[in-house]
């Protein structure tokens, strides 16, 4: 019972709150306790037996807890009784009752039942308690008043051996009945010690006694400085000391050094430490990483000063989990951020080792899908959408990326439906819920697809323009449809249950229908259809209600208003007149008790006689055939049809109108000069019209449904009951079978991409092989009494293996049509069955968790090992339940439970890893299990689980770790996964629908989606070729697959860098070049990670395009390829380490030179070029895109919805409004931006597109700027008097902008472009005469630049991305740079004016792989080291270009080194750096291939809360600044083992700043969930409060403390996505309340103006009133309803004001342009609207792409006017009295405003808008002025209180400035 440890949270697992595992009884109710400050459950009740929870519902049921002890977290009710049964199951299967109560007088005991007394204890110090020491026999009775709440520990393991000698089994059911309150229940094989801290528990080696600190989300909440003890009981039951009796539970000694002797009574057997498996230890541990700060177990200690993170954990009730953390943060003081090492837990060999670690979660991307399929993709963290330019939605191409070629299948709701159109050349039918045209001589298909559920009725009109279809359903749809175009023309509600059969009229103008009311009676409708071709309605004609049975109602073609119907016993002739459907019988004589099955009319027609005056043929199940005379309506004849005999052995003879039993005719089709039957033997007769002879007939092999003559009549359609569909060509006399099909659901398929055949089983228990190119049946197996489940092809044979419900699995040859082999190692059915990608193996389960693995390398296989229960015996069991990786390395399926999946090696079945998905969703309370498993292609290493929460859990498949998940992947569970061969594509099937999703998630909108079929679809993949997508559920659907292959790829012509970055490989058509998308970008992690450090996998894979030439690669003599550097086409001398390449190029023409190794060809330019001018290449047309390579090196600015501004009033130089004075935050999203000089002291980093200079001394700022746009690098020269800054393209900028700043005196003095998207990589050279700039991996370009001019000397285009470049720091003209594969190593050589440089490419050892080489760094002495993106670090010999040694350095991607004399410096996305000692890497250069690993000693290690994206250290690398993604930049030294927190800003969005009364601290909140305090003063973080999966929406600081303490009193209220509001103390740093007056996420929130009530709005428009004291809610205020509220301002009045009564005003405005103004006396619990303002906006939609909010606020110098701001008939500000009740004001502005604030001191109103720009309003004056630094919307302004500051935030970065004027 692995999923029980290691412990169980009872209450959640059976989700008590929706008591569907559980039941309730009487007064059973949830309130909020102020002591745990969490929801708890009260039983009440006189009568305990009527008032109780039970566990489970049923007394026949079972929990199952095999748990060793049972904690129940319980407080009785003062002055009451309570009882609690547990019932509980040995091992020799009795259940035995034990009981306690304080009802209970004296212990009692049966062989069955225990009964226990309990004692209830009382409050330290009371007069119970006191009397409870002396007389414990006479207390038992009712609680004390001051009863505490209590943790009780019951052994049961001892109970049951000490009183009854039985051995203990499991827990059966609970009751816990009246009067008690009752947390929660808990079960585990482990002893835990409430209130004693993990200091505390190691130092007293408590386990070693196998005692545990009390998790988290099982303590109660302690404050600050007071003890555990003190305030609660703990019990633990068979006592804690031989002195108390064992006849009574009571409470024993409390404390927690009394309980280790406890250990040495003689009377107790002692607990044993409990030895788990590794997947338990890795859940514990993981638990642990969830609720617990994280480290890194070291030997030295780090000591942290750091910021104090106060963590609020959201899985469970939040209270809880903080409140658990109390003993720890007592060892920690202020650290519960996660910034220490200290171990929790030890214990001996073989225990659990639980470790608190500094780094926090791991990034993963998640993306929500809405019900109704809606893509939200959440921006949480630097990771952004990768699109170059903003656009309005992005979404997967091509749309569609599917197109329904081919469906195999028939029928559905019937098979008798089945039609000719009018030239006879296809014919129309059902399959399930679509409609089909099938031309009969290409089988071409053409599809007709809205019916939402099987269609039970089709009619075509007399042109087969008009089709009529009907689908079955309580309340039957009918569809019309113009049949040429395929367009829906009218769909209508029929009213009518079940439509059984259609006919539409001749001319199309009228529809009748048959059905049943909803009393059962027979329904005829008729519908007046002549309009619906001009768009018109279908109105009803007339309907009728009639008591006959109606098989088969048609119009006479003859006459719109005439009908005849059969069925049971009659024949009817219908019409309408008048509005009436009136019907009058045929007499039908002796024939009355026949039941008539269909019917026909005569063809043709002659002048002579009238249309009506013709014969109607009638058919019966009997055999028999009726003419009857219409007109007079009378039966002419009557024939019968009756079975063949046997005459002669050679011929057969049909008796057919004789005496006899008839054969069932289903069907009758008439023609102008012959009749053809369809009966139940399975023919069908082709007779002339007076039934004289059969000429023609065709046998079935099942019955014949329908028959329909063509219109030419010159063949017959016939549909059979087995689902068949063909025609009869009378001329030829041949039949031509248009369709086979399943007759029930399809189960599962295979397919074998050699023979383009494909195999299906069904629950029609049929296996069928099919062919893929013409999609005929090639096969049909038959299994009469067992149902074959699922079904694989042989890789290579003409083999295909079946697994049955019988458990038998059988292997068949299609080339001999034979049975090969039958094995019986299952007994339940088989669910699982699949191939290895060789075909050496094959690998099955079955229903009853048995794993079998065959030998398949002989044609016969044989079983080579079975286990039992490893795969889930409870999960949905469906085609996916088995899957092999791509290498046929690795098995997956889901088991032992269905909430786990095991990672088996294949070929042995040993277990490599187990992963738990039910921990990993923090956010919900429900156990999440896996469904379906899927493997990503190699080399991704991915392996896909859907949930049955329906999300796609991505994880590595090696190790475990979560990547990523997406969210409401299906409004149901996920019954199929798929991913494409280049696993850019992912396939999922759920409910009805097929997706298909963007592997990588780079859109708006990932997916599409395809509807069609009417059933669940069960499985879903792309075929071997992947061409094609095959679906299958109710039928089996073929789509073509449109998207461009890799194959099929427009290539570019760019000059091929080299290939030198790719390591030599002949490549075939087959084998293509792939990238990888990083991951490392880290956005805040949605749910929990599996215990791993490993490196993200990618999560992109594309190949490199290249466009308009021949495949540059060439072979040398060895067949490896040498590389091409620059614009130079490959040479090779045979000796890959040695081939060398020498280029020049001119920036205006950079020609393709072809060079051969020693072979130089020069060409000089002119320097005089100016480095601004445009390049100009020779090359073809780029692609539009590149794929991101699997290196997070690479920038990808955040996607902005702003733009940049057109014009900007800039103000008069010396006379600005504002100053900025200080930015707070770190842009985590660049690489590299930030830059240090030890020896100067120069300190720059990057926010947006600021840079910000500081002094590391004093704090203070300089700002630097005139980028446009987000900055991606810096770089500073190695004298630190000049800085290089890049970023993305300005207004009117074609490229990137690259600023050249003077740092003395912070201007910039150069601004060069060159690159076309993204600078991610600067150098300067050691002499800083030299810039090397370096393009992302969509540029692709290498420039060289001259320090004294900034003219460019050289540019260099790649054909695939370049990660780095540095220069050798002892030869001025060397560099060298990464990418994939390979280092390459340039020369520059200068003669005068002329550059000349030459390449020299260096492979990586092919031990080493195809990784990418993503960072590197030169030594001082000949060495270079390159770190790769698997986690490797390779160390050069420049001096010879070759790789002579390698080490594992960490599990990720490694993207900074830094190096200096033998110490070397790593960076990776685990979060980690290292600092290494190489000192004896450089002796090791000279041995060569023998240099080890071993030799190279991690000196230390510190984990950080991001990937690694910038790192600079002093000389000897003692002490440094590192950048990670979590925009933190972190202060390191090695020696002190510190690591301080330098810069801290938000990782999302900022959603609200608001300030202290006295203005000595701010408080910030953001999309991470944190709400963030900060020193005025100084800028520098005080307090941080975490809430973990949340969004922090709106915040508020309370005016004046509630409590009138002083500072002691301040607190903060926040509200959160949840619709949670929590109420924060400032001095304590703790959550006092936590109140959920919303269902959905707030976006307003403030304190009234005496801070005694908390005003809230809420996303639906609703706000609500609640009591900071109390946690109550008062009220709720509906009059926005609807619209989501955008501000909520209070502000005092006099009481008399406005003419209402009451001290305070307030206001609330909401999206929807209204505002509403109040009047509040909360004490007089009144609250009045005063005012109602409504502004209008255009009528045109005129309107942004998205709406600027509406704000309002209360003018602070002007009482009784309102300001409001938002989209209406103008931009502009408007200034409403109150008072006069009109707009006195207006402010005209340029563009709509986005963030609007009023100053308190001064007539300044600050306005930011979408254009990224700030405007300060001077209202005395009317003076505007324009300020930028933003490089988003500026989405928020606030000033201060006092008015001297303004605070302004866009996304994650906040400027503070300084009001200059007065």
């Amino acid at each position: 019972m692995v999923w029980q440890h290691p412990y169980l949270n009872v209450f959640k697992h059976f989700k008590v709150e929706e008591w569907k595992r559980s039941t309730k009884e009487g007064d059973v109710t949830t309130f909020m306790d102020k002591t745990l400050k969490g929801t708890v459950y009260r039983i009440r009740g006189s009568i305990p037996a009527s008032n109780y929870i039970q566990l489970p519902k049923t007394s026949t049921q079972s929990l199952g807890l095999t748990g060793h002890y049972l904690y129940l977290l319980f407080k009785p009710m003062p002055g009451k009784c309570f009882v609690v049964h547990l019932d509980v199951t040995t091992e020799d299967s009795q259940v035995v009752r034990i009981s306690f109560s304080n009802l209970f007088k004296e212990f009692k005991s049966t062989a069955t039942w225990l009964q226990f007394p309990f004692i209830c204890g009382a409050a330290k110090g009371s007069v119970y308690e006191c009397t409870a020491r002396t007389s414990k026999q006479d207390l038992v009775g009712v609680a004390p008043a001051n009863v505490r709440w209590t943790c009780l520990m019951l052994d049961l393991h001892y109970i049951l051996s000490m009183y009854l000698n039985r051995r203990y089994s499991h827990l059966k059911s609970i009751k816990l009945c009246s009067n008690l309150l009752v947390k929660n229940l808990y079960t585990s094989d482990l002893l835990f010690e409430p209130g004693v801290m993990f200091s505390e528990a190691r130092q007293a080696k408590l386990a070693f006694h196998g005692i545990s600190p009390m998790p988290r989300e099982m303590a109660f909440p302690v404050p600050k400085g007071e003890n555990w003890h003190d305030r609660y009981d703990y019990i633990r039951f068979p006592s804690d000391g031989s002195k108390l009796p064992y006849d009574s539970i009571q409470k024993g000694c409390s404390n927690p050094a009394e309980g280790v002797q406890v250990l040495e009574d003689p009377i107790r057997h002692l607990p044993r430490p409990v030895t788990l498996t590794k997947a338990v230890r890795d859940r514990v541990s993981l638990i642990q990483q969830i609720t617990s700060p994280k480290d890194m177990p070291r030997w030295s200690p780090l000591v942290t000063k750091s910021i104090p993170e106060v963590h609020l954990a959201t899985s469970g009730p939040l209270e809880e989990v903080y409140s658990g953390d109390q003993e720890f943060s007592r060892v920690e003081g202020l650290q519960a951020a996660g910034d220490s090492t200290v171990p929790l837990h030890a214990t001996t060999d073989g225990g659990i080792h639980v470790y608190a670690h500094r780094m926090g979660n791991v990034a993963i991307h998640a993306v929500g899908i809405s019900s109704d399929e809606t893509v939200y993709t959440k921006i949480t963290g630097p990771e952004v959408l990768s699109s170059k330019k903003a656009s309005p939605c992005r979404r997967l191409l091509p749309d569609p990326i599917l197109k329904l070629r081919t469906i195999i299948g028939f029928g559905g709701c019937s098979t008798k439906w089945a039609l000719w159109t009018k030239n006879s050349s296809a014919v129309v039918y059902p399959c399930h819920a679509i409609i089909i045209t099938m031309q009969i001589e290409t089988g071409e298909q053409r599809f007709f697809i809205g019916h939402t559920d099987k269609v039970s009725a089709l009619t075509f009109n007399g042109n087969s323009a008009l089709l009529a279809s009907a689908q079955m359903g309580h309340l039957s749809m009918v569809r019309l449809w113009d049949f040429q175009k395929g367009k829906c023309l009218s769909m209508f509600k029929t009213h009518v249950h079940s439509v059984s059969s259609l006919s539409l009229s001749y001319s199309g103008a009228v529809l009748c229908g048959i059905g049943k009311d909803g009393h059962g009676k027979t329904m005829v409708v008729v519908w007046n259809t002549a309009q619906v071709n001009q768009g018109g309605e279908v109105v009803v004609l007339a309907k009728a209600h009639t008591d006959v049975d109606i098989q088969t109602l048609k119009i006479a073609f003859f006459d719109d208003t005439r009908m005849v119907s059969c069925g049971r016993d009659n024949v009817r002739l219908w019409r309408v007149r008048s509005g009436a459907l009136r019907s009058c019988p045929v007499n039908l004589g002796e024939y009355h008790s026949l039941e008539f099955t269909d019917l026909a009319f005569e063809k043709g027609h002659s002048a002579e006689r009238e249309p009506e005056d013709r014969t109607l043929f009638v058919c019966s199940r009997s055999g028999h055939i009726l003419e009857i005379d219409y007109k007079n309506v009378t039966i002419r004849n009557a024939r019968r049809l009756l079975p063949s005999q046997i005459q002669h052995s050679h011929r057969r003879e049909k008796q057919t109108f004789n005496s006899g039993p008839g054969i069932a005719i289903n069907s009758i089709s008439i023609s102008s000069t012959f009749c053809a039957t369809a009966s139940e033997d399975g023919y069908v007769r082709l007779w002339p019209l007076d039934f004289s002879a059969i000429f023609l007939e065709a046998e079935h092999e099942g019955a014949v449904s329908s028959v329909s003559i063509s219109p030419d009549s010159l063949k017959v359609l016939c549909t059979t009951s087995t689902g068949n569909l063909g025609y009869l060509d009378i001329q030829s006399r041949g039949y031509n079978t248009l369709m086979r099909s399943h007759t029930d659901s399809v189960l599962a398929f295979s397919v074998d991409g050699l023979r383009k055949q494909m195999a299906t089983v069904s629950q029609d228990n049929t296996i069928r092989i099919w062919d893929l190119v013409s999609m005929q049946q090639l096969y049909d197996f038959t299994a009469s009494d067992e149902m074959p489940c699922t079904v694989a092809f042989h890789p290579a044979q003409q083999i295909f293996a079946c697994g049955f419900s019988s458990g038998v699995v059988r292997t068949f040859s299609l080339a001999a049509s034979d049975l090969l082999m039958e094995h019986k190692q299952h007994r339940g059915a088989v669910t699982g069955l699949t191939f290895s990608p060789d075909g050496n193996l094959m690998f099955s389960s079955c229903s009853h968790g048995t794993l079998a693995l065959y030998n398949c390398a002989a044609q016969k296989s044989h079983v080579h090992r079975v286990l039992a229960n490893v795969v889930s015996q409870d999960a949905e069991h469906g085609p996916n339940t088995l899957a092999v990786s791509g290498d046929g390395r690795f098995l997956a399926f889901v088991g032992p439970s269905k909430y786990t999946v095991t990672v088996m090696d294949a070929h042995s079945l040993d277990e490599l890893l187990r992963i738990d998905v039910s921990i990993l969703d923090l956010d919900s309370t429900n156990l999440d299990s896996a469904l379906r498993i899927c493997f990503a292609p190699m080399p991704v290493g991915h392996l896909l689980v859907s949930t049955s929460s329906n999300k796609v859990l991505v994880l590595d498949a090696k190790t475990g770790r979560l990547v990523r998940e997406v969210s409401r992947v299906h409004k149901l569970s996920c019954s199929s996964l798929a991913l494409s061969e280049d696993a850019r594509y992912l396939l999922t099937a759920g409910d009805r629908v097929v997706k298909v999703w963007d592997y990588q998630m780079r859109f708006d909108i990932n997916f599409q989606v395809y509807i069609g079929h009417s059933e669940p679809v069960r499985q879903v993949a792309f075929t071997p070729d992947q061409q094609h997508v095959i679906s299958i559920g109710d039928a089996i659907f073929l789509w073509d697959f449109l998207a461009v292959s890799r194959a099929e790829s427009p290539k570019a012509d760019i000059h091929p860098y080299v290939e030198s970055l790719v390591p030599p490989r002949a490549e075939t058509s087959s084998e293509k070049l792939k990238d990888f998308t990083s991951s490392a970008n880290e956005i805040p992690r949605q749910s929990a990670p599996l215990p791993s450090l490993a490196s993200p996998p990618c999560l992109d894979i594309s190949s490199i395009h290249q466009a308009g030439r021949d495949d540059i690669f060439s072979e040398s003599d060895e067949g490896e390829e040498a590389g091409l550097k620059g614009s130079s086409r490959e040479a090779s001398d045979g000796n890959k380490d040695h081939s060398t390449l020498v280029m020049e190029e001119p920036v205006e023409n950079e020609e393709t030179l072809v060079v051969r190794p020693k072979v130089s060809q020069e060409c000089s330019r002119s320097p005089s070029h100016s480095g601004n001018e445009p390049r100009k290449e020779t090359k073809g047309p780029e692609p539009q895109h590149y794929i991101r390579p699997d290196s997070y090196r690479h920038f990808t600015p955040r996607f902005k919805a702003s733009v940049l501004p057109k014009s900007v009033l800039y103000p008069p130089a010396g006379n600005e409004g504002l100053k900025l004075k200080a930015v707070i935050g770190y842009n985590g999203n660049g690489r590299g931006n930030m830059v240090w000089n030890p020896d100067t002291g120069f300190f720059a980093y990057t926010c947006g597109c600021v840079i910000v200079v500081e002094d590391l001394h004093s704090g203070s700022q300089q700002h630097w700027i005139g980028h446009p746009e987000e900055i991606s690098t810096l770089a500073v020269s190695h004298d630190a008097q000049v800085l290089a800054s890049a970023s993305g393209q300005g207004n009117g900028d074609s490229r990137c902008q690259i600023r050249i700043w003077n740092v003395q005196d912070g201007t910039c003095q150069k601004v060069i472009f060159h690159h076309e998207t993204q600078v991610q990589a600067m150098a300067y050279s050691r002499d800083d005469r030299l810039l090397v700039t370096l393009g992302d991996y969509s540029d692709r370009t290498l420039a060289l630049w001259n320090t004294h001019t900034y003219d460019l000397m050289s540019s260099t285009h790649f054909l695939e991305p370049v990660h780095e470049v540095a220069f050798n720091p002892l030869f001025d003209g060397e560099l060298a740079c990464v990418g994939r594969g390979a280092v390459a190593f340039w020369l520059i050589e200068q003669r005068g004016a002329d550059i000349s440089l030459k390449v020299h490419r260096a492979a990586i050892p092919d031990t080493v792989g195809l990784v990418e080489l993503t960072s590197l760094c030169y030594s001082t002495n000949y060495l270079l080291y390159s770190g790769t993106n698997t986690g490797q670090i390779c160390v050069w010999d420049t001096q010879t270009n070759r790789c002579f040694m390698t080490w594992e350095a960490d599990e990720g991607e490694i993207g900074v080194l830094l190096c200096c004399g033998n110490r070397l410096v790593s960076g990776s996305n685990t979060k980690r750096i290292r600092l290494w000692s190489v000192a004896a890497v450089q002796e090791l250069r000279l041995k060569g291939s023998d240099a080890r690993s071993s030799s190279v000693l991690l000196e230390h290690e510190m984990t950080l809360d991001g990937t690694i994206v910038g790192a600079t250290f002093d000389d000897s690398l003692d002490m440094g600044i590192v950048g990670t993604t979590a925009g933190t930049l972190w202060y390191i030294n090695w020696a002190e083992s510190t690591s301080i927190r330098l810069i801290s800003g938000h990782k999302n969005k900022v959603n609200e700043v608001t300030f202290s009364p006295g203005e000595s601290h701010c408080a910030t909140c953001g999309e991470d969930g944190s709400v963030r305090v900060w020193s005025l003063a100084s800028m520098e973080l005080v307090v941080q409060f975490q809430v973990l999966n949340q969004s922090c929406q709106c915040l508020a600081w309370s005016p004046i403390p509630i409590s009138r303490g002083g500072a002691e009193g301040q607190h903060v209220v926040a509200g959160y996505s949840d619709g949670t509001i929590r109420v924060f103390s400032i001095s304590r740093t703790e959550m006092e309340l936590k109140m959920h007056p919303h269902s959905v996420a707030l976006t307003a929130i403030a304190y009234s103006a005496d801070g005694e009530i908390i005003l809230s709005g809420g996303k639906d428009g609703l706000m609500a009133v609640s009591s900071p004291r109390t946690g109550m809610t008062i009220r709720v205020l509906i009059d926005h309803k609807g619209s989501p509220i955008t501000v909520i301002q209070c502000t005092r009045k006099q009481y008399h004001d406005f003419g209402v009564e009451g001290g305070e005003l307030w206001l609330a405005a909401s999206s929807d342009r209204r505002v509403s103004v109040w009047v509040s006396a909360w004490l007089k619990d009144k609250c009045e609207l005063i005012d109602w303002l409504s502004f209008p906006a255009p009528a045109s939609l005129e309107a942004p792409s998205s709406l600027p909010p509406s704000l309002a606020a209360f003018c602070p110098w002007d009482n009784g006017v309102l300001v409001y701001v938002g989209f209406g008939m103008q931009k502009e500000i408007l200034f409403y009295s109150l008072r006069q009740k009109q707009v006195v004001e207006k402010i005209p502005l340029s563009h709509f405003a986005t963030s609007l604030s009023l100053s308190p001191a001064a007539h300044f109103l600050a306005v930011g808008f979408n254009e990224r720009v700030l405007r300060l309003i001077d209202c005395t004056t009317r003076t505007e002025q324009d300020f930028v630094g933003h490089d988003d919307s500026i989405h928020l302004c606030r000033f201060t209180p006092s008015g001297k500051r303004l605070f302004t935030a866009s996304y994650n970065e906040i400027l503070v400035w300084e009001i200059t004027s007065t």
